[in-house]
């Protein structure tokens, strides 16, 4: 089988290639997909990739497998980049790893390798989750670590990706992944995971927003009263349900509403944010890794992490369904992407509608 690795430089994607590796047989490519743009670099200081391309060279180096660089520059800000800019400024909570995946790691470079004439090479990446041939299709599983678990951010590829796709990784934990890389002695084994978005290691989301929209200074309010209890940066870097970074006395505040035309951020007491929770919604642009669920019960995440939460969905139309979880969240933010599952079968997403 030949293999195109994608490469970050970090620990669980080098697992993968050399995981692969292990069988001779196995045809391998490393790429590594270069996406931020130099002029923007400057602006966030460190370079993000320069050390993450340097790791993925020595991995590839010790592996002896050939490692390529591809720019995907314009397609990440074309795909992802002005998607995700475009949710902040209407105020919603957009998800930029879902498109990052669906449109860059399984679109443009699935594309890449159409384009090379390499139409039956399978991508294979270090994500904690698995793929089962069902014979006429294929099925998107979830991993056994359910903490690392990464389908919420797989749930949008459809068919034709997921049948190109292999992950070394789905039947592993990430402290077997941890174990492996020692067992390797690769050069990343002790570094630390990313919390930047897709391909941004160091970059933190915060940054990322800050130097597409700024700062504008706007009140924060207190939803019951009216009163203003301090001042934020701007409503695009709050999403609702959020607790942290608001900077108040007195707490815990949480966010329970954002109004964009005066860049006022609502905030609750915990006792009102609870009483403003709510345990149904409406998806919209929904898509699915294989067939639309009827109506019935499901699993749902709301956003990426271990917790699953029992649901009943029925369908508006045929471009929207209702979703009605078994318990109230008080997290559930327009724009946000709700996951459901059969089981441990990712069975799609659709993006949470606004009020």
């Amino acid at each position: 089988m030949r293999y195109a690795v994608l490469l970050s430089g970090g620990v669980d994607s080098s697992t993968a290639l050399w995981e692969l590796t292990r069988d001779p047989a196995n045809d391998i490519i490393a790429y590594y997909l270069k996406v931020w743009l130099e002029d923007e670099l400057e602006s966030l200081g460190d370079c993000p990739w320069e050390e993450d391309l340097s790791f993925a060279r020595q991995v590839c180096e010790a592996a002896g497998v050939p490692l390529n660089v591809v720019s995907l520059q314009l397609e990440y800000y074309d795909r992802v980049v002005s998607y995700a800019i475009e949710e902040l400024r209407a105020g919603r909570t957009p998800s930029p790893d879902i498109f990052c995946n669906e449109r860059i790691k399984f679109g443009a470079f699935l594309d890449h390798l159409a384009a090379g004439h390499e139409p039956d090479t399978r991508i294979a990446t270090g994500h904690y989750a698995r793929i089962t041939d069902e014979g006429d299709h294929v099925l998107l599983r979830r991993s056994p670590d359910p903490v690392k678990d990464q389908t919420y951010f797989l749930a949008h590829l459809g068919q034709h990706q997921l049948r190109q796709t292999h992950f070394p990784l789905g039947t592993l934990t990430k402290a077997e992944v941890r174990r492996r890389a020692a067992d390797y002695d690769l050069p990343n084994k002790d570094r630390p995971d990313s919390q930047g978005i897709c391909f941004l290691g160091k970059v933190r989301y915060p940054d990322f927003i800050r130097h597409y929209l700024g700062e504008t200074s706007g009140p924060i309010v207190e939803a019951e009263t009216g009163l203003v209890l301090g001042q934020h940066r701007g409503y695009w870097f709050y999403t609702i349900g959020q607790r942290q970074g608001l900077g108040l006395g007195g707490g815990p505040w949480y966010v329970v509403g954002k109004d964009t035309d005066s860049n006022t951020v609502h905030v609750s007491h915990s006792e009102g944010a609870e009483d403003r929770a709510r345990n149904e919604f409406h998806i919209e642009d929904l898509s699915w890794t294989w067939q639309p669920p009827t109506v019935g019960r499901v699993l749902v995440k709301i956003r990426h992490g271990p917790a699953l939460v029992g649901a009943s969905i029925g369908w508006i139309d045929d471009d929207r369904m209702r979703v009605t979880m078994d318990s109230q969240d008080r997290g559930v933010a327009p724009g946000q992407f709700a996951v459901l599952y059969n089981d441990d079968v990712c069975l799609g997403c659709g993006r949470i509608a606004g009020e």
